[in-house]
């Protein structure tokens, strides 16, 4: 499992002209999902992404977690993350997991987050999103688990 972690100042998602998740300041994160990815793998990622030390502390040093400051996420999902470019132009989708399997995954991880304590915004699942956002920083990270 992947999670494309972006510190921001705001994000949203919108779908159809609506927007369908909006936070302040704290992560967006676009989670990706394999085929060998399951349950225990999802609550790992959220742990990681709650825990992330990233945020900024009074020095304006990334002391801070999200868990720390604001304790906003906003997850979209995202299969693009296991596209592979390594041959040719068009990238290979193989790695992704298939919807059926990937959903239910980017579900934990927001049920986790939830539990954890975040606020938690979310994309449409399967939807053509359009995601806005002023990254802070810039701060991104990939995480794997």
């Amino acid at each position: 499992m992947r999670g494309l972690v972006q510190r921001v100042r705001e994000a949203s998602v919108t779908v159809d002209g609506e927007v369908v998740g909006r936070i302040g300041p704290g992560l967006c994160v676009l989670v990706g999902v394999t085929h060998d990815d399951d349950e225990a793998t999802a609550r790992k990622l959220a742990d990681r992404i709650w825990g992330l030390r990233i945020m900024a502390d009074d020095d304006g040093a990334m002391g801070r977690a999200v868990a720390d400051t604001t304790g906003e996420v906003l997850v979209v999902s995202q299969f693009t993350l296991y596209g592979d470019t390594r041959k040719g132009r068009r990238p290979s989708w193989m790695a992704a997991a298939r919807p059926e399997q990937a959903a239910p995954l980017v579900e934990v991880v927001v049920d986790e987050l939830r539990r954890l304590g975040a606020t938690v915004a979310t994309g449409r699942f399967g939807a053509d999103m359009a995601v806005a956002l002023v990254n802070d920083g810039p701060v991104t990270l990939l995480l794997e688990v």
